[in-house]
């Protein structure tokens, strides 16, 4: 464990992910921490919760990996990396992006375990110091309880099986010369299964989407138990966010008075100035149907998760790195009153109708896309709040469990649900399926759709791929003509690598399978 903190320190400090405390945290010091001195209350505990821990969170990793290693995108205009890729399925060990998301979420959980070991020291002195004190812990068990997840998520073979090689578990402030190693799934899930039964118990619920709350935990649970295989607790934990959170689904209403579809309507439904309730959601100005999000302030040195796709901003003119996949497009496009064709896609894109025979398509047929269009007060054109949990993906879990159930039409219902609030035209006809195969492959769409650039692809084709007889779907014209436009779903890299450094520094770590 010696190499991860290191590494960790290292390379998150370049990242920009340590934002406040850096002194009170160099635990590469013969292992020592002076606690008693850095916390002394309750107080102390929650500035760190909320300026050392929550700050540490992100989704710009899952974002990533979805974007580049699926069909969501394709080389934008701006694009003139020459170095194979994530993008042209060029992973090993050393890849940036999958390392990052390693150490990142491995930061998060130091970060938990010192707050923990802290807490130790710590009387409260009132019965209200009490509830704040077993509040704090329960949210920092519940973050400590996410970040394993994702890293389970992306790093172990299969979450399906308890025996399957899982990540390091540590729930202490590592000494300098530990090198632990990798457990199995079941050591995990008992963890987390550990901290979230704490959280039920201790936590105070409020109602600020930026922190935890019972409504991040219930849609956490139904997110981990679906990609367990563990049906009907998803189904029951999406059931509470739905009829517990009040949120409800957000719909078209209040569009532009021009023609839609018109360039004119486009421009004005993306603008910051947008009075549509789909379009104020994605550009952070209201809620919307958000369970969960990572705040992004306009001031502060945050990470612009607009980058991942965009230079300058989220137009033609802000220097495309990545835009929209064009099968992903094809979909959107071909399906009449979806609202996702125009909020997803920047009013100022070129769309050449020859795009598939085009010699110069890269620049002729660019698709910008502007899920993250940047705040609505249009001073951070590439920063938004990463949104971790919506309310439509507890739609999806439950179509998912009613298709495991044989129920297709309840299955159909909820997919129906999503399209009729995302189509400007009015409902939509009701699915109809004959088989789990075509409802699995129905529900792995509208995930595509609905979650593009959230995330959830490259998990998704892994879970459902087999059930659906799907896998990545590129056009041609995504990357350079050489590059394959797809990858088996029982190909190894639908896991993700243990960081070369990690496994160089530490000889107790097994890789995964293909890789060396």
């Amino acid at each position: 464990m010696k190499n991860i903190i290191k590494i960790s320190l290292i390379s998150l400090i370049t990242l920009s992910f340590f934002n406040s405390c850096r002194d009170a945290i160099d635990i590469v010091q013969d292992g020592e921490i002076n606690n008693q001195q850095t916390f002394k209350s309750v107080t102390d505990l929650q500035k760190y919760l909320f300026g050392d821990v929550y700050t540490t969170m992100s989704n710009t990793g899952p974002v990533t990996v979805s974007a580049f290693l699926t069909d969501e995108t394709g080389l934008g205009s701006a694009n003139s990396t020459l170095t194979p890729g994530m993008h042209q399925f060029f992973l090993d060990p050393s890849d940036a992006t999958s390392s990052s998301l390693w150490l990142s979420n491995y930061a998060t959980i130091n970060r938990v375990n010192r707050l923990l070991a802290a807490a130790e020291l710590i009387t409260p002195a009132t019965s209200a110091e009490q509830i704040t004190y077993n509040s704090v812990i329960a949210q920092a068990r519940v973050i400590r309880a996410f970040a394993y997840f994702t890293l389970e998520t992306y790093f172990s073979t299969d979450l399906k099986n308890d025996d399957a090689l899982g990540v390091i578990l540590t729930t202490k402030v590592p000494v300098n010369d530990e090198k632990l190693p990798r457990v199995k799934n079941s050591e995990i899930f008992a963890l987390i299964d550990s901290d979230l039964s704490f959280a039920d118990t201790n936590l105070v619920d409020n109602t600020n989407y930026f922190y935890i709350s019972k409504n991040f935990i219930n849609a956490f649970k139904a997110r981990y138990y679906l990609y367990r295989g563990k049906h009907a607790l998803a189904k029951q934990f999406a059931t509470k966010v739905i009829n517990e959170s009040g949120l409800s689904l957000v719909g078209v209403n209040t569009l532009p008075t021009s023609t839609p579809g018109s360039s004119a309507w486009h421009a004005s439904l993306n603008s910051y100035a947008s009075t549509s309730a789909i379009a104020k959601m994605y550009n952070d100005k209201e809620r919307g149907e958000i369970i969960f999000a990572l705040s992004r302030p306009t001031s502060g040195s945050w990470t612009n998760i607009g980058t991942i796709f965009n230079t300058n901003n989220s137009t033609l003119g802000g220097s495309p790195l990545y835009d929209m996949g064009r099968n992903l497009f094809n979909i959107l496009d071909s399906t009449p009153g979806d609202i996702r064709r125009y909020i997803y896609v920047d009013p100022t894109s070129k769309i050449d109708a020859n795009y598939a025979t085009n010699p110069d398509y890269k620049n002729s047929d660019v698709l910008v896309i502007d899920k993250y269009p940047g705040k609505y007060q249009g001073t951070n054109p590439l920063r938004n709040d990463e949104k971790v949990f919506r309310l439509s993906e507890m739609y999806l879990i439950l179509a998912e469990c009613a298709v495991v159930e044989n129920d297709f039409v309840t299955a159909a219902g909820y997919i129906k649900q999503i399209r009729d609030k995302r189509n400007y035209l009015g409902p939509v006809t009701l699915p109809t399926y004959t088989s789990a195969a075509q409802a699995y492959s129905d529900i792995l769409l509208e995930r595509r759709v609905e979650l593009a650039f959230e995330g959830h692809r490259y998990i998704d084709l892994k879970r459902l791929g087999a059930l659906a007889n799907k896998s990545i779907d590129r056009h041609p014209t995504d990357d350079v003509s050489t590059v394959p436009t797809t990858l088996p779903v029982t190909d190894y890299r639908f896991t993700l690598p243990i960081p070369r450094n990690e496994v160089q520094g530490n000889p107790t770590i097994t890789q995964n399978p293909g890789y060396k």
